[in-house]
């Protein structure tokens, strides 16, 4: 580990620092380690620093000191820095003002692919949420190969959209809201572990010995929002960390998905508001999303080309029949009429819309195309 990485970690650590202020501030000083070598009065004088006591000589030999234990760490586990002024440092991330200025990173994957796209949602996945993840994720995978999906490793929707990765083939990056020294919540270590050997990556602004705290949930949605083209919001109640993350990624000029859910439902009603305001585009496919960015697509998903007699799993078989017959259709009357229990009814509606078969309507109604 070189002098200037030590110091770079050090400059990074300092409160409040990001790298818009940090280009800012070497700008004046001319260097990370010249801003640890010059005296109190030397590095007030040439910042027009007030009384702050990231000044003062003894809180920068601190930094030092934690920057150097720090250093071992990540020389010992293979871990990569990337510093705001380095060319590794993500593009898109850069573009935000408030982006961190030092990434810690594990593992090797390309942050600078033709698409990234970020999934998040709430803790409190249902088992459609999940269901429509997983599809979501194959789906995308199978057109667009080198897609990244970007996450926060969190339980509900941000590990689902992990584990899908991983069955589907797909590179994705989690990120963190602490060091690379613990993986938080404990119970996700083997998924971590899973997604680095398959090609992912860890990825993290905090060091080891940085506390643990809800601020910093709410600080990593803005690597999340920001590392991506565009951000999908699968299911969220009317507050939480997946509005945050929408409103940062549209603060970043990205565009915003929202996966429409049944009026009512708790964790529907964050997604549906979105839409209704005209913050979020809705979505229901991954289709509609490559269609919204205007990327080009290498393939056609299996399964959802157009096709005569195109194959149907037993619900959706159901449903097609029902809906033959009967016409449009609410979502309940469906759901009611089959025996088939809402929340894979909700999910059937999704792959058949995503197919060509089904046409959502307004009002949670449904017909054949």
């Amino acid at each position: 580990m070189s002098d200037t990485d030590i110091y770079r970690i050090a400059f990074a650590s300092i409160r409040g620092m990001h790298a818009g202020l940090a280009s800012q501030l070497l700008e004046v000083v001319g260097s990370e380690r010249a801003f640890f070598e010059m005296s109190e009065s030397e590095l007030r004088q040439a910042t027009g620093g007030g009384r702050s006591k990231v000044y003062t000589s003894f809180y920068r030999s601190q930094q030092l000191e934690r920057a150097r234990h720090e250093a071992e760490f990540v020389e010992s586990k293979g871990i990569h820095l990337l510093f705001h002024t380095d060319p590794s440092y993500p593009r898109r991330l850069l573009q935000a003002d408030d982006a961190p200025c030092l990434l810690y990173a594990f593992g090797q994957c390309d942050l600078e692919s033709a698409h990234v796209v970020s999934v998040v949602g709430t803790r409190h996945a249902t088992a459609y949420g999940k269901s429509w993840t997983d599809t979501f994720v194959g789906d995308l995978v199978a057109r667009l190969p080198d897609v990244v999906i970007v996450s926060g490793l969190a339980y509900g929707i941000d590990i689902a959209a992990h584990r899908a990765c991983l069955r589907h083939g797909a590179t994705t990056v989690a990120v963190m809201a602490r060091g690379l020294d613990k993986i938080y919540p404990a119970t996700h270590r083997k998924d971590a572990a899973d997604i680095i050997r398959h090609g992912g990556m860890a990825l993290t602004e905090y060091q080891t010995t940085d506390q643990i705290h809800r601020s910093n949930f709410l600080a990593r949605n803005r690597i999340i929002a920001g590392l991506s083209d565009c951000t999908v919001v699968v299911e969220s109640a009317t507050t939480g960390g997946a509005l945050v993350t929408a409103s940062l990624a549209q603060s970043y000029n990205r565009d915003v998905m929202a996966v429409p859910g049944r009026v009512g439902d708790e964790f529907s009603k964050g997604c549906n508001m979105l839409i209704r305001t005209n913050r979020a585009m809705a979505l229901t496919c991954a289709d509609e999303l490559i269609e919204a960015m205007r990327w080009d697509a290498d393939a056609k998903p299996a399964g959802r080309q157009l096709e005569l007699f195109p194959e149907l799993t037993a619900d959706q078989q159901k449903v097609t029949d029902l809906l033959r017959g009967r016409g449009d259709m609410h979502i309940n009357d469906i759901a009611e009429a089959t025996g088939v229990p809402i929340y894979r009814i909700m999910s059937t509606l999704v792959e058949l819309d995503c197919k060509g078969i089904v046409l959502t309507m307004p009002g949670c109604r449904y017909s054949l195309k």
